[in-house]
C-alpha cells in the first residue's frame, strides 16, 4: 500500500497509516460532516437529531464537476440492526459520484412513501500511489432509522436531486426490510466468512436469499481491498475500487437482509487511519454498543428473538497477524465477559451465538488455530457455556467436537445433538464464501462422505510462532464453497429451545448438520 517492504516489516498498522499519510499528504482524504438521523413511529416520519460524525472530517478530495442526478443510479445498498434490532435499522448505499441532497423515502407500502428523510455522505478519497487504485473518490450514504415498528416489514427507497424512487418509474428500485420481533419467535439466520468479489462468492448470495434469513453474520475478510492482509507488509495489491464491485455482488442480499460483518486481518487498510478501519467506518455504519468505538469499530452486540449475538474483533489479540495486538488494552476481553454474564443471567434470553474471523479451533493448513482466541476468550466461553462460535480465516468447512478447556467432552457425529448448559462448546469453520480454498491435512468428511479419524495432525499460532499439535476435536471437514444456515427454535418453559445448525455448499447439498439445545428458564 505504499510502504516499503522492508520498512513495515517493522511497523505497526499504525506506524505504517503515519507513513503513508506524510508521503501522500498532498492529495488527502474528506470523511464525515453532520450525521442526519430520521426516525420512525407507526405510519408517521419524524425528522431526526444531527449528531456529529463518528469518522472525523479531514481536508477534501479534489474538486468533482457537477452531473445531472437523473443520470446517477444507487447501487450497493446494504443494512446493518442499530442497537436494538426491533426499532433500529441502517439503509447504507454507494453512489458513483457526487451528488446533491441525498435521502430515503420509507413506508409500509410502496406506494406510501410519503416523507424524505435526509442521508448522512462519507466521502473515501485514495490517492494515486496507495496501492493500485489511482485517484479514486467513494461516496457512501447512510440513513439511520430510529422508533421503528417490531416485527413490521417496510419499503424504503434511496435517491437524490433528480433520482426520486418514489416517482412510478422507479418503483423497481425499492427495496424491503422487517425488523426484529417483541416477543421469542421462531426464526432463521445465515453466516458466512472470507468472501471476496467471486462466481462462488455471487451463488452463495443467491442461495442465501433462498434461506430467508433474518440477518446475515459475515465473520471478516469481506472485500479483500487488501490482498496481503497482513496488517503491515507492503500491499502494492491493494484496490479500493474492489470495494465497489463487492457492493454490487451483495446487494440482492444485502438491501433486504441485514449484513453484520466482523473485521478480520483484510479489512485493516493502513492508508485510513492509524487502527487500519477508517475504510470500514465510511462503509459500514453498525451498532455502536462495544467498548472501544475509537479503535474496535467492528465489536458490538444485539438481541434478535431468544438470541443474543455477539461481534469481536480477533485482530486485537491475533498473535499470527500481530498489526493491531493489544490495540484495546485488554478492554474487549472485558467487555465480552460483561455482555456473557448479561445475558446468560437474562430470562428472555436462551442462546449466545459469538463470532469473529481468526479461528479458535481449525486443522487448515493455512492458518489453523489461533492462540490469542484461546488464551483470551475460550475460557470465557467455556464460563458462560457460549451456544455456538463462528468463524472464517481459513478458507473451508470445518466443526469441532463438543469442546471444554481445549478437549473433547462429547463426540458430536453429523446429526448429533450438543447440550450446551451442560456440555460445553462447538465451533464452526465457515470460511469459504468465495475466496480461493485453502486445504486440509487429514481426509474429508462430510455428511454422506464419513471418515473418522483418531487424531490429525495441525498446529496453533501462538506468540512465538507456530506450535504443532495433534488434536481430536476435528470432526468435519469439507473443502468447497459453502455456507452456514441456523434455524433458532424458541421453547417453552422447562423444555428444549434448539439451534439446528447446517452447513450448506454452494450446489445446495448439505454438508452437516447438528442440534445445539438449551433447557428453557
Amino acid at each position: 500500500m505504499g510502504v516499503p517492504e522492508k520498512l513495515a516489516a517493522d511497523m505497526s498498522i499504525a506506524e505504517q497509516h503515519e507513513y503513508l499519510r506524510a508521503r501522500f499528504s498532498r492529495r488527502t482524504m474528506m470523511r464525515g460532516g453532520a450525521v442526519t438521523l430520521g426516525a420512525v413511529t407507526g405510519g408517521a416520519f419524524v425528522s431526526g437529531a444531527t449528531a456529529q460524525a463518528a469518522v472525523p472530517t479531514q481536508s477534501t478530495a479534489p474538486a468533482v464537476e457537477s452531473v445531472d442526478g437523473a443520470l446517477v443510479a444507487p447501487f450497493g445498498r446494504h443494512l446493518a440492526f442499530g442497537n436494538d434490532p426491533r426499532t433500529e435499522i441502517t439503509v447504507s448505499w454507494q453512489v458513483p459520484v457526487a451528488v446533491k441532497n441525498p435521502f430515503i423515502r420509507i413506508g409500509a407500502h410502496p406506494t406510501d412513501l410519503s416523507r424524505k428523510i435526509p442521508a448522512e455522505v462519507r466521502t473515501l478519497y485514495t490517492p494515486a500511489g496507495v496501492g493500485a487504485s489511482g485517484d479514486h473518490t467513494q461516496y457512501y450514504l447512510h440513513a439511520k432509522l430510529t422508533n421503528l415498528r417490531p416485527g413490521k416489514t417496510y419499503y424504503y427507497g434511496v435517491g437524490h436531486a433528480g433520482f426520486d424512487p418514489a416517482e412510478r418509474h422507479l418503483l423497481g428500485t425499492l427495496g424491503t426490510f422487517t425488523t426484529a420481533p417483541t416477543h421469542s419467535e421462531p426464526f432463521t439466520f445465515t453466516a458466512f466468512g472470507d468472501e471476496g468479489v467471486s462466481y462462488h462468492a455471487l451463488a452463495n448470495n443467491s442461495l442465501l436469499l433462498g434461506q430467508n434469513p433474518a440477518f446475515h453474520l459475515h465473520a471478516g475478510d469481506i472485500a479483500y481491498g487488501d490482498p496481503a492482509g497482513q496488517g503491515r507488509k507492503d500491499d502494492t495489491g491493494f484496490d479500493s475500487r474492489v470495494w465497489d464491485q463487492f457492493l454490487y455482488q451483495t446487494e440482492s442480499v444485502a438491501k433486504q437482509v441485514p449484513w453484520m460483518p466482523a473485521y478480520g486481518n483484510h479489512d485493516m487498510e493502513a492508508w485510513y487511519s492509524p487502527n487500519g478501519y477508517g475504510g470500514e467506518e465510511a462503509r459500514w455504519t453498525l451498532p455502536d454498543n462495544g467498548p472501544d468505538k475509537k479503535n474496535l469499530p467492528g465489536v458490538y452486540s444485539f438481541v434478535y428473538s431468544n438470541t443474543a449475538v455477539i461481534s469481536l474483533d480477533a485482530n486485537d489479540i491475533s498473535f499470527e497477524i500481530p498489526a493491531n495486538l493489544g490495540i484495546s488494552g485488554g478492554t474487549q476481553t472485558k467487555w465480552l465477559e460483561a455482555q456473557l454474564k448479561k445475558y446468560r443471567a437474562c430470562d428472555d434470553i436462551d442462546f449466545i451465538v459469538v463470532f469473529f474471523h481468526h479461528c479458535a479451533y481449525c486443522t487448515s493448513t493455512a492458518h489453523a488455530s489461533e492462540g490469542g482466541v484461546r488464551q483470551e476468550w475460550v475460557p470465557l466461553f467455556d464460563k458462560y457455556t457460549v451456544d455456538l462460535v463462528i468463524n472464517g480465516h481459513n478458507h473451508q468447512y470445518e466443526r469441532t467436537d463438543v469442546l471444554k478447556g481445549n478437549s473433547v467432552v462429547k463426540k458430536l457425529p453429523i446429526g448429533g445433538t450438543a447440550y450446551s448448559d451442560t456440555e460445553g462448546v462447538v465451533y464452526v469453520t465457515a470460511g469459504a464464501a468465495g475466496r480461493s480454498l485453502y486445504a486440509f491435512s487429514a481426509p474429508l468428511s462430510y455428511e454422506g462422505h464419513e471418515n473418522e479419524v483418531d487424531s490429525v495432525a495441525s498446529f496453533i499460532n501462538v506468540k512465538d510462532g507456530k506450535q504443532n499439535e495433534t488434536v481430536a476435536w476435528s470432526r468435519v471437514r469439507y473443502l468447497d464453497y459453502s455456507f452456514l444456515r441456523v434455524d433458532v427454535t424458541p421453547a417453552s418453559k422447562g423444555r428444549y429451545a434448539t439451534l439446528t445448525v447446517r452447513g450448506i455448499a454452494e450446489t445446495g447439498e448439505q454438508v452437516d448438520h447438528f442440534t445445539v439445545a438449551r433447557r428453557a428458564k
